[in-house]
This record gives C-alpha cells, structure tokens and sequence, in this order.
C-alpha cells in the first residue's frame, strides 16, 4: 500500500493556512504582537498591531520607525507570496518606507495592507499602506521582491 503526497501548496493556500492555524505563523508576527492576519484575495493581504510603547517605543515615545518597516514588508512581501505557483518562493530586493506621522499608543489599532502592484516572471512590485484606528495614513512602502524556483539555492 503506497500513501499519497499532499499536492503542494500555492501561496494563497500556505498563507490561508497560517491564518487557519493548519500551518505555523512567521516568528516575527508573535514577537511583534501582530494579529488579525487576513487574506481577502490573491495579490491583497492584511494585518494588525495594537502599538504599545513598552515593547514597540522608541526614546521619543512614539512608536519605533522599525516597527512601521517591518508591518509594511509583511504586507507587502505576503501579498507577493500569495500570488506563488506552487515550487516558487520569493525574497525581498528591496523595501522603501515613507514616514507621515508618528504613531504612539493613543493611535489605537494600526493596520497595514499590501497589494501587488505589479508580478512579472522573476520579480513582483508590491505597496503597502499603513493607517492608524482614525484610518490617517501613517506609512506608506514599495517594495520590489524577486520570485525564484525553490530549487534554485537563492536565500528565502
């Protein structure tokens, strides 16, 4: 009796199945506090944090511009990885963060989206926007993001 492989996975499937809780979330997303991680459709994803400064404070008492970057590459890298055939995987090339206000505890829940912007063979363009709970943009990025066979040997 021979057992059958489950057919890989796409990556809308991979990340439909983290939010289902089938396969394990990135470890940044816990260190962060990240949640409500939400897959509407292929090419769009979205994500939250509750900003508290014990954890996410820079010396100025606002919320630190690494926290922003890293929400704005999680969108924005998941929104390419939900558009992976099967046997693809991607890295980020490059990640450009536009500060517009700060953002402290009182800002309530930040959400960030990223859409894909443009996928092509070997590379995606993606933009990510982050809002605080009164829907104020606080940070905007592009990122540009290079999609290989995962064979291929090239850092994931």
């Amino acid at each position: 009796m021979t057992q059958t492989q489950p057919a890989p996975m796409d990556g809308l499937a991979q990340l439909r199945a983290m939010v289902a809780g089938v396969l394990p979330t990135a470890p940044i997303a816990t260190t962060l506090g990240m949640s409500a991680f939400d897959v509407p459709e292929r090419g769009r994803v979205r994500v939250e944090l509750v900003p508290d400064l014990t954890r996410h404070g820079n010396p100025l008492g606002t919320v630190h511009g690494g926290v922003h970057s890293t929400l704005l590459d999680t969108v924005c890298g998941c929104a390419v990885h939900s558009t992976l055939a099967p046997g693809e995987r991607y890295t980020s090339l490059d990640l450009t963060v536009k500060f517009l206000r700060p953002a402290t505890d009182a800002s309530g829940v930040l959400r960030a989206e990223g859409t894909m912007v443009q996928r092509g063979r070997r590379t995606a363009l993606a933009e990510g926007r982050l809002t605080d709970a009164d829907g104020r943009l606080v940070a905007f990025a592009t990122s540009t993001c290079m999609i290989f066979p995962a064979d291929d040997g090239a850092a994931g």
